[in-house]
């Protein structure tokens, strides 16, 4: 679904991200690990074509995006749930939802992809069933963690860029992201996955990248990571 190759990245001159050589499968859950500062939402914005100046190929459903701006991306189905949320705080949870409402997509083999309707993410988020009257600004930041996925998925995106889902957030909320995440992939979705949390990571993804300084020092699945403590002391642990 995705297959990035030598990418890098910079804010102003600064260079942020240096060759980074990625990919996520088909139904696959793909997590980008690393410390604050790693790299890891640099990596998401630069694949969504949000970063003014970046270097390298990024293909996604078989088509080169590489050269293509946001908006554009979007409507080829790759959805991004900002570390920040980034809800619209005066609109209900109803509005939020029908701002990220896109047509159904296929796949690039023709199969028709997942497509969601409000009522169904209800289904997924119980707690947003409960409030779909009430503004973003007035949710808690679990809460508006849930409306800022669920908006994204409104666009029946083919694969979705997850920023830090379990950052500040309670446990609980944490479990049933957790939950969603599985229930997403069961039904074919992909999910590139920034996270610090090892736990969360372990809980959802198949495989692992992680960054330090803007490069991928260690990559395997997420058995091998729990078998390697000298990578998580490494470039994981504070």
């Amino acid at each position: 679904m995705l297959k990035v190759e030598s990418l890098s990245a910079w804010y102003g001159a600064a260079q942020i991200l240096y060759d980074l050589s990625f990919d996520v499968g088909r139904g696959e859950v793909v997590a980008l690990m690393g410390r604050n500062g790693a790299g890891k939402s640099t990596t998401m914005k630069a694949v969504m074509g949000l970063l003014a100046k970046r270097r390298g190929l990024v293909r996604f459903n078989g088509e080169n995006i590489s050269d293509r701006k946001p908006f554009e991306i979007a409507r080829r189905g790759l959805g991004f749930t900002p570390e920040d949320r980034r809800i619209f705080v005066d609109l209900t949870v109803m509005e939020n939802l029908d701002i990220g409402r896109q047509p159904p997509r296929s796949f690039a083999d023709g199969t028709p992809a997942p497509s969601w309707t409000p009522e169904q993410l209800f289904a997924l988020f119980p707690n947003l069933a409960e409030m779909p009257d009430r503004p973003g600004g007035r949710m808690s930041g679990g809460e508006q963690q849930m409306l800022t996925v669920a908006r994204t998925l409104m666009g029946n995106p083919l694969l979705v860029l997850l920023d830090e889902p379990s950052e500040g957030v309670a446990p609980l909320i944490v479990e049933q992201m957790a939950h969603t995440i599985l229930a997403l992939k069961k039904q074919g979705l992909s999910i590139l996955l920034s996270e610090q949390n090892i736990h969360f990571a372990r809980l959802v993804s198949d495989r692992v990248y992680v960054l330090e300084k803007g490069q991928i020092h260690w990559q395997g699945s997420v058995a091998q990571l729990d078998g390697n403590p000298e990578v998580q002391r490494t470039y994981l642990t504070v």
